[in-house]
């Protein structure tokens, strides 16, 4: 009976996964507001930063409060790669990711044997220097701080992708499409090595685990995710700015994982929806969205240390208990 019941939620889920699909494919169909499609868009593109930044994070357990620096380095290296050398965004999307995961890999070989406050203040630090690099290194290719204008759109076939609903169909399958490397990843070998050493460093290098490799390699592949994150940013929007990538976006992608919950695949997704959406209520707070953030921050850490991914597993964990134990009651019974 047990066994018939694991085949009937196998066949299941392929055919949930497919309706999710569908029904967020047929959404820019729906939707007619251009406003909402933005939305939209950034919760795609959130989901993928924010699973970048859960692979080094919830599975790897580093925490860093300088992702914005890889943010910028996707958005700033494929703007500058499309509109200044005429290279296809397309190309030009991949070599900002690459690049941004080859600096994360060698930014990470030296720090590696840092822990909490330290690795996060030297991120912190990170994500400086690269905000100060775009603004008074290069200002006449950057833009210093008058920002990035005429970014080329992205486009196929001679196809551009102008309008946000045509757009929202390249974030939803970049974003299923980084969603399913990121669970081929956590379920490899690679990812039960990041989840040893998120564990404990000392047995995971103790059982022959490269501790040094494997960290810089969960910074490398989330710094990829990140900076991919950013350059599908700028290609949509067509204009960045400097102060996008300062610290407040770090914090804001951290507080994305924590609120969905790291460590989980669903986490990015809610942890995006939710955030994205609440700071869009509450632009007119301005300076008071990092008071919001902070405040988030405390009560998932108090309250729902397994963010609202943990919640929800709690919820259906609950659920089928009661129902084995009204089902063990009622063969009791008779």
């Amino acid at each position: 009976m047990k066994v018939q019941r694991n085949q009937s939620k196998l066949k299941l889920r392929p055919m949930a996964l497919l309706l999710v699909i569908a029904v967020v494919l047929i959404l820019p169909q729906v939707i007619k507001s251009t406003y909402f499609m933005l939305v939209l868009c950034l919760c795609g593109i959130y989901t993928i930063a924010t699973a970048g930044l859960d692979i080094n994070f919830g599975y790897a357990g580093q925490i860093s409060l300088g992702h914005a620096a890889f943010y910028a380095i996707g958005a700033y290296g494929s703007a500058i790669l499309s509109k200044l050398a005429g290279i296809n965004p397309w190309i030009t999307m991949l070599l900002a990711s690459a690049f941004a995961a080859v600096v994360g890999f060698l930014f990470a070989l030296p720090i590696s044997k840092l822990k909490f406050m330290f690795l996060s203040l030297v991120t912190t630090g990170f994500g400086e220097i690269v905000y100060q690099i775009i603004v008074n290194f290069w200002p006449d290719i950057t833009g210093s701080t008058s920002g990035f204008k005429g970014i080329p759109k992205l486009g196929i076939a001679g196809f551009v992708f102008k309008d946000r609903h045509d757009y929202a169909y390249i974030v939803i399958f970049c974003t299923i499409l980084f969603l399913l490397a990121k669970y081929c990843i956590v379920n490899s070998r690679i990812g039960r090595a990041f989840i040893a050493i998120r564990e404990s460093a000392e047995a995971a290098g103790a059982m022959g685990i490269n501790v040094t490799y494997y960290k810089a390699m969960s910074f490398s592949i989330s710094a990829f995710y990140t900076a991919f994150a950013g350059a599908l940013y700028g290609h949509m929007v067509g204009f960045i700015s400097p102060e996008t990538f300062k610290r407040p976006q770090s914090i804001m992608l951290l507080t994305m994982a924590l609120l969905g919950g790291r460590g989980t695949m669903l986490g990015p997704v809610i942890g995006s929806l939710i955030l994205v959406v609440l700071t869009e209520s509450v632009q007119m707070f301005g300076q008071y969205q990092q008071l919001i953030y902070g405040f988030f921050i405390i009560i998932v850490v108090l309250f729902m240390p397994g963010g609202l991914a943990g919640v929800l597993a709690s919820a259906k964990a609950a659920a089928q208990n009661l129902r084995i134990g009204g089902n063990a009651d009622a063969v009791g019974d008779q």
